[in-house]
């Protein structure tokens, strides 16, 4: 097999993301999972999941997942990676630890992990990470093999994920009336998280200042706009700004929210506003309910045009990223110096997570970094 196509020392790539109900008897079930260990009562998970009942109990993300898992093995099979590719999730049917236990019935000993997240965040890494680590100790517990899982870097710059974005939000431009567009405002929308959280995103030296977290996004928002700049002619104005808060009101979290921001931007007069959720993989409730009902609907009262451009989802070009950075991964680990695609000033990501990045409040054992009790 050529080096390029050579995944070696992997067997098996998993897709690991945070699953949704696929129905309405599930929404409260599956909100249990996601809170669970906080107390949460029945009846405030019931007010909790009405966005999802808005929707017929059913999220998108799983849908979205099956599709990616589509896009990403007719890639591997078009260019000729025999690279098995398995799907499991932290709070919902195929749960991780399910999914792992049927890989190493399969054979699996040395599997690659692509997360639903592209940026640095405890929630959007660490805690994969240590979910990772719940699921082998169980497997550990039942006496079965337990195989070495590395988590693949971020890939928040790298143009597989960044020029789908592009196109994206160059369509929503498009979509706009003529007489507004000129003069549209790009609003770049990612989940709010607690300002202690985004301070202490990333490695230790990242730490401060919003971290890693807001860091990449901004680099993203610039990578965006520059190139919208340059098929357009324009400069767009643009800033990037925050959704789905979920946490204590007395507890300082990432601002301005989007709805705010909305508000603000029409009594500074912007004509048009163009929503681009560049914090989401694809559309997850946060952008459906979020965005394309709750921001929507403030935008149309407000009488203020608006758009929302398209999530990366399974887009071929995401696919062939993913590719990408398996067999970079795989070189690496063979000792080799592969070539890191990356788009920007920041670089390409560490493939291995340092100690300390993107702690939690509570430490726990924690999968594929440098802290790992299974390396």
């Amino acid at each position: 097999m050529s080096d390029l196509r050579d995944p070696a020392p992997y067997d098996a790539l998993l897709l690991l993301s945070f699953g949704g109900p696929e129905g309405p008897d599930d929404v409260v079930p599956f909100l249990a999972n996601v809170t669970r260990g906080r107390g949460i009562p029945e009846e405030r998970l019931k007010e909790v999941g009405k966005h999802y009942f808005l929707f017929g109990g059913v999220s998108p993300i799983n849908a979205q997942n099956r599709a990616l898992l589509d896009a990403l093995r007719r890639d591997f099979s078009a260019h000729g990676l025999d690279l098995p590719v398995y799907w499991g999730n932290r709070n919902w049917a195929p749960y991780l630890t399910d999914t792992l236990r049927e890989m190493v019935a399969d054979g699996h000993r040395r599997i690659a992990v692509l997360a639903t997240s592209a940026y640095a965040s405890y929630s959007g890494c660490r805690q994969y990470r240590e979910n990772l680590a719940d699921a082998l100790a169980a497997l550990e517990a039942e006496g079965l093999p337990v195989p070495r899982v590395d988590k693949l870097r971020h890939y928040f710059n790298h143009p597989g994920f960044v020029e789908p974005m592009v196109e994206g939000v160059l369509a929503s431009l498009a979509d706009l009336p003529d007489e507004v567009r000129p003069g549209a405002h790009l609003a770049f929308t990612t989940h709010s998280i607690p300002l202690s959280a985004a301070d202490t995103s990333g490695p230790v030296e990242a730490h401060g200042d919003g971290g890693a977290y807001v860091a990449e996004h901004l680099e993203v928002a610039r990578l965006i706009v520059d190139a919208v700049r340059e098929r357009t002619g324009t400069a767009y104005p643009w800033r990037l700004v925050y959704q789905s808060r979920s946490g204590a009101p007395h507890i300082p979290w990432l601002e301005p929210d989007i709805c705010d921001h909305l508000d603000a931007l029409h009594g500074d007069g912007v004509p048009a506003v163009v929503m681009a959720p560049i914090g989401f993989v694809s559309d997850h409730m946060e952008v459906l309910y979020d965005l394309d009902t709750e921001a929507t609907a403030r935008a149309a009262e407000l009488d203020l045009p608006v758009r929302r451009s398209a999530t990366v989802g399974a887009d071929p070009r995401f696919a062939a990223a993913v590719r990408e950075l398996v067999l970079e991964r795989a070189a690496a680990e063979r000792g080799r110096e592969p070539q890191r695609c990356a788009l920007g000033t920041l670089g390409a990501s560490h493939d291995l997570c340092p100690v300390g990045c993107c702690p939690a409040r509570a430490p726990k054992p924690a999968a594929a970094g440098a802290d790992s009790p299974y390396a």
